[in-house]
């Protein structure tokens, strides 16, 4: 693995990297070059929150080779603590930038997660096409968009990481959720230690089309939850308003105490 030459940003426990987009996948990409594998976390309000309440989850998370900030709050929070992180990075948007860094030089990316194909082409599969489409050097390793709960079936698991893993792609983005995601990239690692992972949650969705992201205003105000609670009320409701939201406003406070109270 590469050196870092930054101190991460503290925030409920876990260290964040201090990081703009452009860096991270200037990061990546040296170190794919100098033949170092690694791993990518990006904690939102949602994930910080579970990471807060369970130890174990807090230092899987901080094993990751790069962690930075998906959720607006956890900037807004390192600022008020005297602490700055330079900006947000998004996962949906590093699925964008990272492959375009990869394209570059001719490398390849496995994609992991999507809507399973019914009637027309799996989600991964059409989000491959876009980002190959998009930027023509980069390389398709391979796609899948397994069936729901493909995960407890050990039969199902083993299948779907054998083709991942000889497949050798260089970077794997999987989107299964956390923290599902984040244990099967622990367990793929192993087998690709060359390789970079990074759980991506909904952004395959987002590049194949199956859920339209925020507009850039709303991206830009820290609000896209506010976007995503509109379109998903049933499913996201509980977790935006009754734990995201009281959690996002005790982080912000207590970040400013912390700032004025030394």
């Amino acid at each position: 693995m590469l050196k870092q030459s930054w101190r991460r940003i503290p925030l409920c426990g876990l260290g964040i990297d201090p990081l703009t987009e452009t860096e991270v996948v200037t990061f990546v990409c040296r170190a794919l070059d100098a033949g170092a594998g690694g791993r990518i976390v990006t904690p939102n309000v949602d994930i910080l929150r579970q990471a807060a309440a369970d130890p174990a989850l807090r230092d899987e998370l901080a094993e990751a080779d790069l962690v930075v900030a998906d959720g607006a709050p956890l900037v807004w929070a390192a600022r008020l603590a005297g602490t700055p992180l330079p900006e947000r990075v998004a996962g949906s948007d590093l699925i964008w930038s990272l492959s375009r860094g990869l394209a570059r030089s001719g490398r390849s990316v496995y994609l992991l997660g999507g809507e399973p194909g019914t009637t027309r082409l799996e989600g991964a599969h059409r989000a491959a096409i876009a980002l190959a489409t998009a930027y023509p050097g980069l390389r398709i390793a391979g796609h899948a968009s397994p069936p729901y709960g493909f995960d407890r079936s050990a039969a199902e698991l083993d299948a779907v990481c054998g083709e991942l893993i000889e497949a050798k792609p260089d970077l794997v983005f999987v989107g299964l959720g956390f923290p599902r995601q984040e244990r099967l990239i622990a367990r793929l690692q192993t087998d690709l230690p060359g390789a970079w992972f990074m759980g991506c949650g909904a952004a395959i969705n987002f590049v194949a089309g199956d859920v339209k992201r925020a507009s850039p205003v709303l991206r830009k105000a820290g609000l896209e939850w506010l976007h995503r609670l509109a379109s998903e009320p049933s499913r996201l409701a509980d977790r935006y308003l009754r734990r995201d939201l009281p959690f996002a406003a005790r982080l912000l406070a207590k970040s400013a105490i912390k700032r004025f109270t030394g």
